[in-house]
């Protein structure tokens, strides 16, 4: 017969392990041991074996190459199975769109990332998303029914119970908008919405630079400026979802014009699109020698011709990088002495301009933080450089799905 209700708190609490256990195995490089898991979750090895043996005989779990020798047997390693069905995450960026199709071990199986112009609305942008994920699953020979859940990642402030970004700068046309609902009923599947920059910080945490750090700031520096901020293990979204917007951090009163419609933001100072401009306004002003001068209309140059001809030693490219460095530098210095973080990633676009760029923000964040919140700190670029964001998509893409798997391993137990 089916569990009777008088089981039911048992059972929530068998679940909930089974989750912790799930996210154990998945998020341990290289696999992990009972013996390991009965010690991180203070269960006895009964407890873990039969935890164990359901995802097992579920298939969401699997047993791999044997650990190293502690002593008697090669203990077995487990890990997620990765036949268990596909995930996808999406980063919808101000200027590019990425998707990563992922198994359930977050093994990329494929990817695609186009040019895109976000400020063309809901309608337009959501319509080549669509087309793209239908793309990406021919090229693999999945259909929509085979995704188990997507993750997506879009430049602005969400409100999760909404399902929508809230007021977004960068955004024009998408405030309110039920992102989440309308693609649940394109692709028929569940649908995790968050910023880009909350997931950029937890694909640097699972599968980055900064892999189990618990106290972890992600820096997102693309069009835009933005922040993910781990604390003590968990994202921080503020009330309303807009915490970590520090691109809209006065740095220069009377500065330039923001996207925002304040002067002197952060994101007006230092993100891509003003990087770009401080190099077309130097080339109209003439007087400086710069190999950028060649690029013809002067309006086509992007941030990434300005970090192309810094590395090749262009002198005012570089000089228009370190400023940009410095004004993030201050930003960031700001955020240290408030969070206290123990690692920031810089990640994004314009991230990928090496120490060109890393430089000048550890210098400037060193000079204007607090001693006891640096003496610690590593401030260092993304290792998944622009696949952090829809890596981080894909984490919580198959957080959804595992979630809904194991919800069906329990709905399956009976009692003899």
């Amino acid at each position: 017969m089916f569990l009777s209700n008088g089981l039911l708190p048992d059972l929530k609490i068998r679940n909930s392990n089974k989750h912790t256990v799930l996210n154990l195995i998945r998020f341990t490089p290289g696999g992990v041991s009972r013996a390991d898991l009965a010690r991180q979750l203070g269960l006895s090895r009964s407890a873990i074996t039969s935890i164990i043996n359901d995802l097992l005989d579920g298939e969401l779990v699997r047993e791999m190459i044997n650990g190293p020798m502690t002593g008697g047997r090669r203990p077995k390693l487990l890990g997620i199975n990765p036949k268990g069905g596909y995930v996808v995450g999406v980063d919808i960026g101000a200027t590019h769109l990425g998707l990563l199709l992922s198994d359930l071990s977050a093994q990329v199986v494929h990817a695609i990332e186009i040019p895109f112009d976000v400020s063309q609305g809901p309608e337009t942008c959501l319509a080549k998303v669509d087309d793209l994920l239908r793309e990406l699953l021919v090229k693999a020979d999945l259909t929509l029914a085979d995704l188990s859940a997507v993750g997506v990642g879009v430049p602005g402030p969400v409100v999760e119970e909404a399902g929508a970004v809230i007021g977004p700068p960068i955004m024009p046309g998408w405030d309110h908008f039920p992102i989440q609902s309308h693609l649940q009923k394109l692709w028929n599947c569940p649908i995790a919405l968050n910023n880009d920059a909350e997931l950029g910080a937890i694909g640097e945490w699972a599968y980055g630079a900064g892999r189990g750090e618990r106290h972890l700031l992600y820096i997102k520096v693309g069009f835009g400026v933005g922040a993910g901020l781990l604390i003590d293990g968990q994202i921080y979204r503020g009330a309303t979802g807009s915490a970590g917007e520090i691109g809209h951090i006065t740095i220069v009163d009377q500065g330039p014009v923001c996207t925002c419609g304040n002067r002197g933001c952060l994101e007006a100072l230092a993100g891509g699109r003003a990087i770009a401009e401080q190099a077309k306004i130097a080339i109209r002003n003439g007087g400086r020698r710069t190999q950028l001068s060649i690029i013809d209309p002067i309006d086509r140059i992007t941030s990434f011709d300005v970090a192309s001809a810094a590395r090749m030693g262009d002198l005012m490219a570089q000089e228009i990088v370190a400023e940009a460095g410095g004004y993030l530098g201050i930003a960031i210095a700001n955020l240290i002495n408030v969070v206290n973080p123990g690692m920031i990633v810089i990640g994004g676009g314009v991230s990928q301009m090496g120490d060109l760029f890393l430089e000048p923000i550890r210098r400037s964040a060193r000079e204007r933080s607090l001693l006891a919140a640096v003496q610690n700190l590593r401030i260092t670029a993304a290792t998944l450089e622009r696949r952090s964001t829809s890596m981080g998509a894909v984490v919580q893409a198959l957080t959804i799905a595992l979630y809904h798997l194991t919800l069906g391993l329990t709905s399956a137990l009976t009692i003899e």
